[in-house]
């Protein structure tokens, strides 16, 4: 969502349905090695001394002000409600982009401390839900359009948070790093990446009965916006055909509001011409209006992931994801552990299927995901050195995998245990401080 966006520029030569159909299979996929790797890594923003309180637009523009002036490797970038988005240039291995992202974490956090406030891994605001922080029509635009579906569009834009790592397509050749399976993977592994990471089962100040409420409010906002295509043996074919069968977010205008239409497809859109021809540019801008949770860039943007807790959580995600994607070895571990899972999603795309929703209710709980996610962290743990990840990166999986995997637990159960280790009733107390 938080791609930088300009004013409207004045449309160029109109693109047929056949065209988008070709740049979008051009673009989708780039294949070749794997060889780069990359993490966008959202936070909330909070309070220092309460993280209860709401952080004013005022103050989140001051802050914000002063981080233009800080020298940063990775892109930095605000969520319509005031997160802030920190997307790390492509890496040639894994400990390149930790040592990318921490520094720059690092310098955010000093700016942001001296105004009083903090970045927060969590995957949904605990609280009330945010005031919207960016008045842009493109964010007028998405929300009038995301309204028609629910209220679930506003939480996202504004409480949700996140951890997505970007990962190279793959070879165009079949085999464990062929892009066909890489495509394949990230859909069947998504749910157990869902599950065991799940981080954000508070909202409103009180438990929301979903271990990744984050997950549940892209679940809400529908499959037309959200969801993915089937899977296919062709990737590249299904993704524009999903593409063209989606609808348009909006027209955009040289002034004024952009047009919201009802219902429009792009596939419509190039056929009608109405209200004006689309262009090349006006495609540029649906991609980045649809919102998957395996997400083709040219790479591929696993978006399935809840922010973390703690200042270095996020690697973990990054590294697992990474072992399991780059490590022939892992990969093939990985494949057979979330093939048995593929029965479950009663043959529906992610994330609207039964599959999904059980990691993003359940957690770890459910037992098959559980049993896959010990497997595929333990296959993540042995790819690490032969990635040339250091000894921190390791031994934090390895910590990750003790005190949740193994156990059936999310960083959401301990959001949801009391300080005596029961579960806690609802109430306004749940929110962390």
């Amino acid at each position: 969502m938080s791609e930088p966006v300009g004013g409207c520029r004045r449309p160029r030569t109109a693109v047929s349905e056949a065209e988008v159909e070709a740049i979008v299979r051009g673009i989708a996929f780039k294949t070749g090695p794997p060889r780069r790797l990359g993490v966008e890594v959202e936070w909330l923003v909070h309070e220092l001394r309460d993280p209860r309180l709401p952080v004013t637009t005022e103050r989140l523009g001051a802050a914000y002000a002063a981080l233009e002036s800080v020298p940063l490797k990775s892109a930095l970038t605000v969520e319509p409600g005031g997160q802030l988005e920190l997307s790390s240039p492509p890496a040639a291995s894994l400990t390149e982009a930790v040592d990318t992202v921490s520094a720059d974490l690092d310098a955010v956090r000093a700016v942001l401390r001296a105004d009083g406030l903090a970045l927060v891994g969590l995957g949904h605001e605990p609280g009330d839900l945010p005031r919207r922080y960016l008045r842009q029509p493109r964010y007028d635009a998405m929300e009038t359009a995301l309204d028609r579906a629910g209220p679930a569009g506003r939480s996202m834009m504004r409480a949700t948070a996140s951890v997505q790592v970007c990962l190279d397509a793959g070879h165009e050749e079949p085999g464990p790093l062929g892009h066909v399976r890489r495509w394949w993977l990230a859909h069947r592994l998504g749910p157990v990446l869902v599950a065991a990471f799940a981080n954000s089962p508070l909202a409103g100040g009180r438990p929301t009965g979903w271990r990744s409420t984050r997950q549940l409010r892209w679940e809400e906002i529908g499959a037309d916006r959200a969801g993915g295509p089937p899977l296919d043996t062709d990737p590249a074919g299904a993704w524009a055909r999903h593409v063209l069968d989606a609808p348009v977010m909006c027209v955009r205008r040289e002034t004024g509001p952009w047009e919201v239409p009802a219902g429009l497809t792009f596939r419509e859109w190039t056929r009608s011409r109405s209200p004006r021809a689309p262009t090349a540019e006006d495609l540029d801008y649906h991609l980045t209006t649809l919102f998957p949770p395996v997400r083709p860039r040219g790479h591929l943007e696993l978006r399935m992931i809840d922010a973390q807790p703690g200042d270095d959580g996020w690697i973990v995600p990054l590294a697992v994801t990474a072992a399991l994607f780059d490590d022939p070895e892992a990969t093939e571990t990985a494949y057979r552990a979330v093939k048995p899972l593929a029965e479950r999603t009663g043959g529906r795309p992610a994330p609207h299927n039964p599959l999904w929703r059980d990691a993003a209710r359940l957690g770890l709980t459910d037992p098959e995901l559980r049993e896959a996610a010990a497997v595929c962290f333990a296959a993540a743990l042995g790819a690490l050195p032969r990635l040339g990840a250091r000894t921190a990166v390791t031994d934090a999986v390895a910590a990750y995998l003790d005190r949740y995997v193994s156990r059936g637990r999310c960083p959401a159960d301990d959001l949801l245990d009391g300080p005596d280790g029961t579960r806690r009733p609802p109430s306004g107390k749940d929110i962390p401080s």
